[in-house]
């Protein structure tokens, strides 16, 4: 089974209908969910000096039978969470080697995606784009809901927030309304370190752009995270943005 495999076995009980078996988070873990019956002694067992060819066996004993339930959590370092069209696949193409669908409309991405994000110094993490995330995800708006459990293994998140010239958007709702979906679904997703990465600067409107960048970053500062202008298209400000992220880990590594 893959790395990230949670094991659940049924109970019967209608409170609590499976009960986890095993985490196998670990290359190499293993576990024995059921025992295998003792096998019957075939013909050959019973051939004797007399008797070459026997046509006498014994059949085996019935092993065990259990309902069991996998769950595969993917193992990244960092999560990058935002809503539909944020430029999650966007930014992930860049900054590794994995080629997500890119288009431009909503819920482009319909499973997650890994890619591995090289830095100088042989340094390296893993990083987990998402589908997009709405307001009511944690009760199954959307698609998120389903894969929201794969951020529960990362140590960082990155909000990526749209910038470009969309009158329906606000960004700081966006993010407000991204966190708040985070902490609905597991409170210790909201209590992970976040960055707040504005996305999408090659597209911010002349006119009010500012402005809308100036509330995002007066929120990001109100919420204690770090707060950095992106570009996935053109790569601005990426390099800063990946260096932050090696520092989060550093910082969770040490503490750990």
């Amino acid at each position: 089974m893959p790395i990230g495999t949670l094991v659940h076995e049924k109970t019967g009980d209608p409170a609590a209908p499976y009960r986890l078996l095993a985490d196998l988070a670990e290359v190499g873990s293993r576990v024995l969910v059921a025992r295998g019956g003792r096998g019957g002694r075939g013909n050959a067992r019973f051939a004797s000096s007399t008797n070459r060819a026997p046509r006498r066996v014994e059949p085996g004993e019935e092993g065990e039978e259990k309902d069991l339930k996998l769950e595969l959590k993917l193992l990244a370092d960092v999560g990058l969470v935002g809503f539909p069209n944020a430029g999650k696949s966007t930014l992930i193409a860049r900054i590794s080697a994995a080629r997500p669908k890119i288009a431009d409309y909503p819920f482009t991405t319909l499973t997650p995606n890994l890619g591995v994000v090289g830095l100088s110094g042989d340094r390296s993490f893993v990083v987990a784009d998402v589908p997009g995330l709405i307001e009511g995800a944690h009760r199954g708006l959307g698609l998120g809901h389903r894969f929201l459990r794969h951020l529960e293994r990362t140590r960082v998140l990155v909000h990526l927030v749209d910038m470009s010239a969309d009158a329906s958007r606000d960004p700081v709702r966006d993010l407000d309304t991204v966190r708040r979906e985070l902490e609905l679904f597991d409170e210790t997703l909201a209590a992970k370190p976040q960055i707040v990465a504005a996305n999408k600067m090659d597209a911010v409107d002349a006119t009010d752009g500012e402005t809308r960048i100036a509330a995002l970053a007066h929120r990001a500062a109100e919420l204690g995270l770090p707060f950095f202008r992106i570009s996935g298209v053109t790569g601005a400000g990426v390099p800063e943005l990946l260096e932050a992220v090696w520092r989060q880990l550093a910082a969770h590594r040490e503490a750990a």
